[in-house]
């Protein structure tokens, strides 16, 4: 039997339900690996007591003959949840010690389907990054090389799953944010269609693109836990879905129509963006990616080209689009009610400035004054409005695309994880890094990331996919497919001795 570490979310629900594990020895032997490598910077609450509570209570449960899909199975949550019995920081100073009265409806829903959690994982402040160096409490270390970023802002997920810490952790995806960070540190991520997952109770950054999503070793991970972390949230979420819930579970192992065995994939059409694939994307990406296709190719699926002709504008119009909704999001942070007050100043105005100017990073800042500048009187039809009209032609060129092809296939990110520090100085290097992701969360599209190889310096790399609206079940069947023919979502780090990392 592999260690406890190595098991996915799917198979450690099993090894519960068979009892040849309780949940207090994989809780336990987690908690003993999460301490080893605590260096790495993954958590930013750590709790092994009160998982080793909630272990014991899904033990009873188990013991009584109870059958929750994920009871017992240890989890971790991206510190943008809140949570009524740990922290929510949001990756900064201005919420420090914060403690939320509710649950995030996520959490609760993965609660509800008996999972336990070891505590809340590192991320850029309130999500606004690409390596997860914006955080206000620690760097965070990619397993595979800790000199370099595990990407962002869902790195601490990322790097938690793929250090064997936890067996899944929930993310959000904004740009890229899951995508990215589970390319990099070579496990499986998938972002669901916006307003799939409810964002009640997730901190927001921009508003009519932030969406919840599983980070987890494999297609069959991801398709457990998105089949509880979905479904409708009307009465707390207004840009919730109201659409029925899908077991991803099952659709995993529907067999596509006209299939056999050796060609599980016949007569699936793989778009292939010809901006995905040109000057910008490293060699070494590019090898990888293609090695994954040609492996798609020999499972029956059918490549085809095509044209998504705005990616390029996808940056520009994302960094009006973001940053104008997080300037609103973030103008509640004002030291009156919660979040960081400063200790002297002379007035209101000094107090709302002193606070805001403490308790917020230089990133948060920089993309809350694009945001106001944006949005302000004089620009707002010049930036704003433009920018608006532009998103709705990405979203027409993606149901354009999707008339000639089934599912998009491509690079996640132009590179491999860069070294930290690289590019701390360079923002626009960084935004630059979300290219082939940011025109996805754009048209509000489900897309994920698949372990598809090995790039420059033996790092992972990502085959992205993204899928029409509401078609999550043909991205993990296609994702799950792959893995069944592939290892590389079964290749782990080779750590260095406990410890070393710190």
């Amino acid at each position: 039997m592999s260690a406890i570490h190595e098991w996915g979310v799917a198979e450690t629900a099993r090894q519960l339900a068979s009892k040849q594990v309780s949940s207090t020895e994989v809780t336990q032997a987690l908690i003993q690996r999460c301490e080893a490598y605590q260096g790495m910077g993954a958590f930013v609450h750590f709790a092994p007591e009160l998982a080793l509570q909630s272990a014991k209570e899904a033990d009873v449960r188990l013991g009584a003959g109870e059958r929750a899909a994920l009871l017992g199975v240890p989890l971790a949550h991206k510190d943008v949840f809140v949570t009524k019995t740990m922290p929510t920081t949001a990756g900064s100073r201005m919420l420090a010690g914060y403690k939320s009265p509710f649950n995030a409806t996520v959490v609760q829903r993965l609660m509800d389907a008996g999972a336990i959690s070891l505590g809340k994982l590192n991320c850029d402040e309130f999500a606004m990054g690409s390596g997860n160096e914006n955080s206000a409490y620690s760097l965070v270390k990619n397993p595979w090389d800790t000199s370099r970023v595990p990407g962002g802002s869902s790195g601490g997920s990322a790097a938690a799953v793929a250090a064997g810490l936890v067996a899944g952790a929930t993310g959000t995806d904004t740009g890229g944010s899951i995508r990215q960070p589970a390319s990099f540190c070579g496990i499986t991520g998938i972002k669901p269609t916006y307003g799939l997952c409810s964002r009640f109770g997730m901190v927001a950054f921009a508003s009519s693109l932030d969406q919840a999503g599983p980070m987890a070793k494999s297609a069959e991970d991801c398709a457990v836990m998105l089949s509880h972390m979905t479904g409708p949230d009307l009465d707390h979420d207004s840009t919730s879905l109201d659409v029925a819930k899908v077991d991803y579970v099952a659709a995993l192992h529907q067999p596509r129509l006209g299939a056999t065995a050796d060609k599980p994939l016949l007569g699936l059409r793989v778009g292939l963006p010809s901006e995905f694939f040109g000057a910008g994307l490293s060699v070494d990406v590019n090898a990888a990616v293609q090695v994954a296709l040609k492996q798609l190719t020999d499972m029956g699926a059918t490549l085809v080209d095509i044209s998504l002709p705005r990616t390029e504008l996808s940056i520009p119009v994302y960094y009006i689009i973001a940053p104008a909704e997080a300037s609103s999001n973030l103008s509640r942070f004002d030291g009156v009610r919660y979040g960081h007050r400063a200790k002297d100043y002379d007035d209101l105005g000094d107090m709302y400035q002193r606070s805001r100017s403490e308790g917020f990073g230089p990133e948060v800042q920089r993309r809350i004054l694009i945001g106001a500048y944006v949005l302000s009187h004089g620009y707002y039809d010049a930036y704003y409005v433009k920018a608006q009209k532009i998103r709705r032609l990405i979203a027409q060129d993606f149901q354009a695309a999707f008339q000639q092809c089934d599912v998009i296939a491509g690079p996640v990110a132009p590179t491999v994880a860069w070294g930290i520090g690289e590019k701390s100085n360079d923002p626009v290097a960084n935004y630059l890094a979300d290219i082939f992701t940011l025109s996805t969360s754009l048209a509000g599209l489900p897309g994920m990331s698949v372990p598809a190889g090995f790039g420059a310096g033996a790092m992972p790399v990502g085959l992205q996919l993204v899928g029409n609206y509401l078609n999550e079940s043909a991205l993990l069947h296609t994702a799950h497919s792959f893995q069944q023919a592939t290892d590389w979502h079964r290749r782990s780090p080779s750590l260095l001795t406990p410890g070393a990392a710190a």
